[in-house]
């Protein structure tokens, strides 16, 4: 990061588009600045860390803001209009070092010229409409009067979203032809023209996000062209959109993404131009499947204002988007909430003709679930006023689709300028298509669905946590997942006579605080953290792990940070998650709530297996690792404690008031695998008890042979303040203390006495806290002595 406190990005552009992505950028806790060049009337003041820069985004301009960020020590440039990228934005960025979001100008081709990107579709067998390339006008119409079929009549270059003409008949096709070649209507852009058969169906758009090899996909968003209700007037570029489009079921974003998608990612790298950046690809459902109207080579407008709101909070777009830069899209896991988003938006009279500018804007507040994107804005004093065609893009969201585009209008409510208009039917035929299907449910019989269970849900989520189960890769497992089973080679670890060693265990009640505050990630690294301690106490090597999540309604969110979480743990105890299962079960969880187990596996050669207790004697030091906090036991008592001193899990922490009670319990287990492998594999470690449930009192007995007991110190460290808050709060005796919780202690090692400061300081460098804290003695009726406990 070039800052102490985050990233700065520039955003390159002036409209909707440009607004949304700033807003979806600054909402990073990641991000210190956006800087928008040149902005409008609406990033000018809309947030602190949003910032208009007087740089414009012609050629002329690409050296001038690579000087800006250069000075700015800009971490990322996203442009966001079509333009810039075909002229060649990103190359004079790269040549300068700066880092871009966007595609190579040989790759934004595919949008700059229309006639290529159809030759390239028709050379990587990408389905798509039939069609002709011509550049000149006699052969064009010969070829109009030739065939039996309607067409579409494209220009091939930027037209600014309107090239497209749709003909209803011959005698409209040839004067259409004639207003693009010989009129000059769209100017230079029409000097070559596509012209294609006209396909039926369903019109959707996909914004994809690839790195030239991975391509992870939005929900499908559809948008509506035509100026007026009902899909009258003249087209324009956009007057509102909606997403998850209903009708892109998970069947056909599978399919666009096998038969389109990756296959067009895949061509442009192999003819040597990567695509690097927002690929905006828009499809008509026919009864032959999807099939590529075409491509765009960076986000849509309005589409990015709808699907943007859309990615998961625990989502960071700026680590999206330099994923993508630097070329391992793959290792960031990308995810979308349950809901919809709408957007209206609102033209000037007169759009897409010549319209008015200068009028005063007039703004309300707006409802907390709707945000009004500035488009064709600016200042002028204090007042904003329009300066564009395409004036607002008013966005609202929800749980349903019915409530986005409520909410979108109550939006635009809140807004007034003189002649301003808009479309009053957005999302209309989306709700008729769900009524339609809900109809037609009825009268096709019960689906498991309807039962509570949604299987595409499941799916989303596998697809969701393949590149979080990718990153746990390590020798003996490639870590992918969608199989029945995981599998795991042992061939090629260099065991001689192993044996396997495995764990079970989940996590308790501490769910229930994670399920009350919604953050689920910290509890799949405790998940992993109570198996692969119990493990390495064992002197084995986690190898491979698998969890378990059960629930009654399939939270994708929620589910994939959990998984999220395992995988973290998995890292850092350097096993690999190797799969899993999620069991949705209606009406034996509470809506909300879900439970989760694990198993985990680990090799130990023979003579390595601990405890070795022949080798315990008494004088033998026992070391103590220091634990995070309570990790995953006794939570029971501990929310009991919580709730008998009038707090709630959201309440400021009596004892670190820098965050709240939930947060600071939610602290995950401390996993002791990779300091502790060297030392066992060394012999310096005789035994090792992993504190859970039971504490000092039951937990150490199961590692010492019966004749021997052990001493523990309790002076010999100072009882972190989350017991001490506990101990006193809740009244809870010392002995109770030590037989329920960690205590600040959460490994014991029983060593040599005479290497016990040389374990302590090995690991000491390898970041753990550790401490001598007793040590093996005979015993005499007790097997665990607290020495000093009278005034704990």
């Amino acid at each position: 990061m070039s800052g102490a406190t985050g990233y700065k990005v520039l955003v390159v552009g002036n409209g909707a588009r440009e607004h949304a992505l700033a807003w979806a950028l600054a909402k990073s806790s990641k991000v210190e600045k956006v800087y928008v060049a040149p902005g409008n009337g609406g990033t000018d003041g809309f947030s602190t860390k949003i910032k208009n820069v007087d740089i414009g985004y012609s050629p002329k301009d690409f050296e001038a803001l690579a000087s800006f960020a250069k000075a700015h020590e800009i971490d990322l440039v996203v442009p966001g209009p079509e333009q810039p990228l075909v002229d060649g934005i990103a190359d004079v960025l790269k040549k300068h070092g700066v880092p871009c979001f966007g595609p190579s100008r040989k790759a934004a081709r595919v949008e700059g010229s229309k006639a290529f990107s159809k030759d390239f579709m028709q050379r990587h067998n990408i389905p798509t409409a039939r069609y002709q390339n011509f550049v000149n006008y006699d052969a064009a119409l010969n070829y109009i009067k030739s065939i039996d079929h309607n067409v579409v009549i494209k220009a091939s270059g930027l037209a600014a979203g309107k090239g497209v003409l749709i003909p209803q008949n011959k005698q409209e096709a040839i004067e259409a032809l004639q207003s693009v070649m010989v009129d000059k209507q769209f100017g230079q852009a029409g000097e070559e023209v596509v012209i294609e058969e006209l396909l039926e169906g369903q019109e959707i758009s996909v914004l994809s996000i690839s790195d030239g090899y991975t391509v992870v996909s939005f929900p499908a968003a559809q948008d509506h062209k035509r100026a007026y209700d009902n899909d009258q007037g003249p087209n324009t570029g956009g007057m509102g959109a909606y997403s998850p489009a209903p009708i892109a079921t998970s069947a056909i974003m599978k399919t666009i993404h096998d038969t389109v998608l990756q296959p067009s990612i895949d061509g442009m790298r192999k003819e040597g131009f990567p695509f690097i950046g927002c690929l905006f690809t828009g499809f008509m459902l026919t009864s032959d499947g999807p099939k590529v109207l075409e491509y765009n080579c960076r986000f849509g407008d309005p589409e990015t204002a709808v699907v943007l709101p859309l990615l998961s909070d625990s989502c960071h777009l700026v680590d999206i988007l330099l994923a993508a830069v630097e070329g391992c899209l793959d290792a960031v896991p990308v995810s979308f909430k349950d809901g919809y988003a709408a957007t209206v938006v609102m033209a000037s009279e007169g759009y897409p003709g010549s319209y008015p500018k200068g009028r005063t804007i007039e703004f309300q507040s707006v409802p907390a679930n709707v945000t009004v994107f500035h488009a064709g804005t600016k200042k002028e004093g204090p007042l904003v006023v329009t300066s564009g065609g395409r004036v607002l893009t008013v966005t609202g969201t929800s749980d349903s689709l019915q409530g986005a585009i409520d909410a979108a209008y109550q939006g635009v409510a809140t807004v007034n300028f003189e002649g301003g208009f808009y479309r009053g039917d957005i999302g209309a035929k989306a709700i008729a298509y769900l009524a339609q299907e809900a109809q037609g449910a009825k009268h096709h019989g019960i689906t498991y669905s309807d039962a509570g269970v949604d299987i595409d849900a499941g799916n989303r989520l596998v697809d969701l946590i393949k590149p979080i189960v990718k990153s746990t890769r390590r020798p003996g497992a490639d870590s992918t997942i969608g199989g029945f089973g995981g599998v795991f080679d042992l061939k090629g670890l260099g065991f001689k006579d192993p044996l396997l060693v495995s764990a079970t265990d989940g996590v308790g009640t501490k769910l229930k605080i994670a399920h009350e505050l919604r953050v689920h990630d910290t509890v799949g690294i405790d998940l992993v953290a109570m198996q692969v301690n119990d493990i390495i106490v064992q002197g084995a090597e986690p190898l491979y792990f698998l969890d378990y999540y059960a629930c009654g309604h399939l939270d994708v969110e929620a589910a994939r940070d959990f998984i999220a979480g395992v995988a973290e743990g998995c890292r850092q105890a350097g096993c690999a998650l190797i799969g899993g299962e999620t069991a949705e079960m209606p009406g034996l969880y509470v809506p909300g709530d879900y439970d989760v187990a694990g198993f985990a596996v680990g090799a130990v050669e023979r003579e390595n297996l601990l405890p070795q207790i022949a080798k315990i004697h008494v004088g033998d030091a026992l070391v103590g690792l220091a634990s995070s906090g309570v990790h995953s036991n006794g939570f029971s008592l501990v929310r009991k404690v919580v709730s008998n001193a009038g707090l709630t899990m959201k309440s400021p922490c009596p004892w670190n008031p820098a965050t709240t009670v939930g947060q600071e319990l939610l602290t995950p287990t401390r996993i002791y695998v990779k300091p502790l492998l060297p030392l066992v594999r060394d012999g310096e470690i005789k035994a090792m008890a992993h504190i859970t449930g039971g504490g000092f009192i039951d937990n150490i007995p199961r590692v010492l042979p019966n004749d021997l007991a052990v001493e523990i110190d309790l002076t010999a460290w100072q009882l972190p303040r989350v017991f001490q808050w506990i101990k006193a709060s809740g009244n809870v005796q010392a002995v109770e203390m030590a037989r329920t919780f960690n205590c600040g202690v959460g490994m014991i090692l029983i060593v040599d006495q005479q290497r016990a400061d040389a374990v302590v300081a090995a690991l000491k460098a390898e970041g753990e806290s550790a401490f001598v804290i007793g040590k093996v003695t005979s015993n005499k009726g007790e097997q665990v002595v607290l020495k000093g406990i009278e005034t704990w």
